[in-house]
């Protein structure tokens, strides 16, 4: 007994015979091509960092405005040094530097002060000992007479005048404390530098 069928699901069948013949076709093209050798990367090599630059650790002491241990790049010079100290003071022979060499790990950068006509070092030497000169008056010095003194700088010297317009003169060297970055060390620096 034959089945009628008509012409839409005739239509209907012949679309799927045709999908099942293109997913059939498409897995034999891939089974075909899996069997060739495939082209693999070579995994890649790590990249070497670039060495970090040693750090050098210096000394500067003498006529320069803050005196202390600076860590500097390799390959940097006296000058370099210097002028992280805050630069030279005023009285600083810097000509008897060569600003010019390099910087070893652990060395002490003097910088000496100038030597007046009597054989004697000028006022503010960085010889360790108390210069001979008047001390400065916390309450009364200008910024720039403050930021003389050894530790102070130009912006810390800012403070202590501020301080002072605020509050009025200084009763003891000991008010210094008050001030905004002056610690107890830096007091002692200076007790016997400057007068109240």
């Amino acid at each position: 007994m034959p089945i009628a069928v008509s012409r839409s699901t005739a239509l209907v069948g012949v679309c799927v015979a045709l999908g099942l013949l293109v997913l059939v076709g498409q897995r034999l093209a891939h089974a075909g091509a899996a069997s060739e050798p495939e082209a693999v990367a070579a995994p890649l090599e790590p990249v070497a960092e670039a060495p970090a630059r040693p750090v050098l650790v210096v000394h500067v002491v003498g006529e320069v405005r803050r005196p202390g241990l600076y860590r500097l790049r390799d390959g940097s010079r006296i000058a370099d040094a210097v002028r992280r100290a805050g630069g030279a003071r005023h009285g600083a022979d810097l000509a008897a530097l060569n600003l010019a060499a390099p910087l070893v790990d652990g060395i002490q950068v003097l910088v000496p002060s100038r030597v007046t006509a009597g054989g004697t070092p000028s006022a503010g030497a960085g010889t360790g000992a108390a210069p001979s000169v008047p001390a400065v008056s916390l309450s009364s010095a200008t910024v720039e007479e403050l930021d003389e003194l050894p530790g102070v700088g130009p912006i810390t010297a800012q403070k202590i005048v501020d301080y002072r317009a605020e509050y009025g003169p200084f009763g003891s060297v000991d008010d210094l404390d008050a001030v905004p970055g002056i610690g107890p060390t830096r007091i002692e620096q200076l007790r016997d530098l400057v007068t109240p």
